[in-house]
């Protein structure tokens, strides 16, 4: 017999969490337990990932959301780049993900910073994203180039966006 999916939207999992613990076999379940049980048949870890993987973009322009969109989808599952975009616009999005991933307050050598990148890319060019980390302002490098230094700074609302959705993604990861 065949599996077909069947599609369900809940509105408020709360209260459907609820009314199921009502018909729930003994011995009873606490709502958190519920939640989580729900959120795992569902394939999560829990029910805070849950929450995390779909919770709603911010209120951005349409041309934003569609950059958003843009950068979201040159990452995997786990949130590792898989390609690099053509957009300049979108490649400072994605550049903004790398961004997160550096200590802050720390000098790093250039291996540090490299293993840093290869960990969360796929595409195979680490030397291209330090290289627009630089560029971009988010980190600043010696003359010699042996330290590196994360940039701090306030991520705009689409860098937000992008880093709020990866974050969910990267809790996938083995």
């Amino acid at each position: 017999m065949s599996h077909s999916p069947i599609p369900l939207v809940i509105d408020d999992l709360s209260h459907f969490a609820t009314h199921l613990r009502g018909h729930w076999p003994a011995p009873p379940v606490s709502q958190s337990a519920a939640l989580a049980l729900i959120a795992q048949a569902a394939g999560y870890r829990n029910h805070q990932h849950l929450r995390a993987r779909t919770a709603p973009l911010p209120d951005l322009d349409k041309q934003a959301l569609n950059r958003v969109k843009a950068a979201l989808a040159v990452f995997d599952d786990t949130a590792r780049m898989t390609r690099w975009p053509l957009k300049t616009s979108v490649q400072r999005l994605c550049i903004a993900w790398f961004w997160t991933r550096l200590p802050t307050r720390n000098d790093m050598t250039e291996r540090e910073v490299n293993a840093i990148l290869q960990a969360n890319e796929v595409f195979g060019d680490h030397v291209l994203l330090r290289r627009c980390l630089i560029e971009n302002g988010l980190a600043t490098r010696t003359p010699d180039g042996a330290t590196y230094r994360r940039v701090g700074r306030a991520p705009d609302a689409e860098e937000r966006a992008v880093i709020k959705a990866l974050s969910a993604r990267s809790l996938t990861r083995p």
